[in-house]
């Protein structure tokens, strides 16, 4: 990269090392698994819930590329992100509502062991659904819904939650750099003084 370039565009991508991706991600491959045991294929809800989750990925990693020319576009894209997991999450409570099934509250055990166990991989997920399912007393079914979606569908609740917060707090730092030190527009014009001096 020339030395005209090199504090003009800003360093990008690297979206696979950014916890809110690594949640999505997770969170996209759950929902693909859930909508295929437990969703009618035929319903619209099904790809619905495959697009809203695969859009909180997608875009994520898009925003992390475009960081290099432009904070807007960036901060722009990780917000369609949040917008599609907090879609997403709204599916997850209508599955849990519609079946007359309750969203763990902040004290319920399940509530407070899954995140005691800061579940943040597929292997902590799956140890997670696994132990919850091995209680002695633990229903097979609930409502005629086996209790296994109950677990899944919970549980990724509590991950999208999570990865809405930490992206609400990554817009907000984003933003505030870009506050601080403005934008490729403002870079450029300033390289562009200094060489005419």
């Amino acid at each position: 990269m020339s030395d005209f370039s090199q504090d003009l565009i800003l360093p990008s991508g690297g979206y696979e090392k950014l916890t809110t991706f690594k949640l999505a991600k997770l969170i996209y491959d759950i929902t693909v698994h859930f909508v295929r045991l437990y969703i009618d294929r035929k319903s619209r809800t099904c790809d619905q819930m495959i697009q809203a989750a695969r859009s909180g990925v997608q875009n994520i990693a898009e925003g992390s590329i475009d960081a290099a020319t432009s904070v807007k576009m960036e901060l722009n894209l990780y917000n369609v992100a949040r917008g599609s997991l907090i879609e997403l999450r709204n599916d997850y409570q209508d599955f849990l509502r519609q079946n007359n099934i309750s969203v763990w509250s902040k004290t319920s055990l399940l509530y407070k062991e899954f995140i005691t166990r800061r579940v943040h991989t597929a292997k902590d997920f799956r140890d997670f659904i696994q132990w919850a399912n091995s209680f002695p007393d633990s229903p097979e079914y609930v409502q005629h819904i086996p209790y296994k979606a109950i677990l899944v569908a919970n549980a990724t609740l509590l991950l999208i939650n999570s990865a809405t917060y930490l992206l609400r707090c990554q817009i907000k730092s984003k933003a505030d750099r870009f506050l601080e030190q403005g934008g490729f527009s403002e870079r450029m014009s300033q390289k562009r003084r200094r060489m005419q001096k």
